[in-house]
């Protein structure tokens, strides 16, 4: 299954005309259809990680892991009242952050797939450094693998400058410690995602994080 080009085409127009005026004109016309054509492609990959990840409902309802279109700009600057993207999130409960899962963004240009932990809360942080430090050999071996750094990124987002409260400036794994989400991301080009076999390829990506997140969900076994 694939993303079809006029996805591509219906999010590059929408970016150059993001007002309720185009949008409404469009809606029946374009937006509901290419938005039942991503809900056709995420309901593939959520099958694909359900075959994966035992903690994936096969039976997660679109409705669960499927974000709208429509932005909150009430404490935005940016008053754009849709996004450029369509988007997916995919946990043991659907769309939820605060616990490893994964995350389909689909973007003219900026496509990509991700898992792991963005941004996670004090405990769950302290937990999975506490686990880099413990089990630093085993993590090493996940995010140094020669698969995993040829198609795989981790987040280095808001990557602290300084080493994090009770470790070593000099500690060997300080570059990894220092890291405040832990997310591997697989990016995917246009022409990538509108092959017919484009959910097999994002899905091929996943299985590659499969070592991440079981680190991950092991570290935050006590925390959660």
């Amino acid at each position: 299954m694939k993303v079809p080009p006029s996805t591509f085409t219906f999010l590059k127009d929408l970016a150059k005309n993001n007002n309720r005026e185009w949008f409404n004109k469009h809606k029946e016309s374009r937006y509901e259809p290419e938005r039942a054509l991503f809900i056709d492609f995420s309901e593939s990959i959520r099958d694909g990680l359900a075959d994966m990840d035992s903690r994936i409902p096969r039976d997660l309802p679109a409705s669960k892991f499927v974000y709208r279109i429509y932005r909150d700009i009430r404490f935005s600057k940016d008053k754009s009242p849709y996004k450029g993207y369509f988007s997916a999130a995919y946990s043991s409960e659907g769309r939820v952050t605060d616990i490893p899962g994964y995350y389909l963004h689909i973007q003219p240009g900026s496509s990509f797939m991700t898992s792991g932990l963005w941004h996670p809360k004090k405990d769950k942080l302290a937990a999975v450094r506490q686990e880099i430090d413990y089990s630093s050999e085993r993590f090493r071996s996940i995010v140094e693998n020669t698969d995993f750094k040829k198609y795989l990124t981790l987040d280095q987002e808001d990557k602290l400058k300084r080493a994090p409260a009770g470790y070593a400036i000099d500690d060997p794994n300080i570059e990894y410690l220092r890291l405040k989400s832990f997310t591997a991301t697989a990016a995917f080009s246009d022409e990538e995602l509108t092959r017919v076999d484009a959910d097999k390829l994002v899905l091929e990506r996943c299985r590659l994080m499969q070592p991440f997140l079981h680190f991950l969900h092991e570290a935050l076994e006590e925390v959660e």
